[in-house]
């Protein structure tokens, strides 16, 4: 017992010891001008800092937020079901789709869902 308890124990030692020593001798460790800067969404990290922002991107992020949220106010609704009556639940449901609806309709008219 008290040997497979040893041996358990060591084994744990010398994978943390591996754990510990892999990384420092590692290979890959090149560093270059895009690993070293950091990562942004919808510009590049490496023009002027005043050029104008994506009007396109900033659209695509509110709608995803809009949608993310609505979906968000769609997804407890069964469970609604049980606590008012089935009319108000309809209603209350019906209601959110259409406006959910509405929306995805405007965008699509619009071409804003369009990456130009």
């Amino acid at each position: 017992m008290l040997l497979t308890l040893i041996f358990i124990i060591s084994i744990i030692m010398i994978m943390m010891i591996i754990m510990n020593v892999v990384p420092i001798i590692n290979i890959h460790k090149k560093l270059d001008r895009e690993k070293n800067s950091p990562f942004e969404c919808g510009f590049d990290p490496f023009s002027k800092p005043r050029n104008s922002f994506s009007i396109h991107f900033f659209s695509i992020s509110l709608m995803f937020l809009i949608f993310d949220i609505e979906i968000t106010l769609l997804l407890p609704t069964p469970m609604l079901l049980k606590k008012i009556n089935t009319i108000n639940w309809m209603f209350t449901t019906s209601f959110i789709m259409s406006i959910l609806l509405l929306g995805i309709m405007i965008e699509w008219k619009e071409g804003s869902m369009n990456w130009k």
